[in-house]
């Protein structure tokens, strides 16, 4: 999957990707719809940081939901 391209089927599949690696109980609050494509860039760095961490405390997991959130439609 080439994600240096922005679109829905990419924004899907990180959302989708962080979700599992994060194991998000309530995956329902986390949706790849929620997301906007001009929000692309910031979902990919955050992809690419929890991909690369090999675990996390509760606390980096916290903080990694509460960016997601904040990266949400409005």
């Amino acid at each position: 999957m080439d994600l240096t391209i922005e679109n829905h089927e990419n924004m899907s599949y990180m959302i989708e990707s962080l979700k599992k690696k994060l194991q998000i109980v309530n995956s329902g609050i986390i949706q790849p719809e929620d997301y906007e494509l001009n929000k692309y860039e910031d979902v990919k760095e955050l992809y690419e940081m929890v991909m690369k961490m090999p675990s996390f405390s509760i606390r980096d997991m916290e903080s990694i939901v509460e960016e997601l959130a904040s990266l949400k439609k409005k």
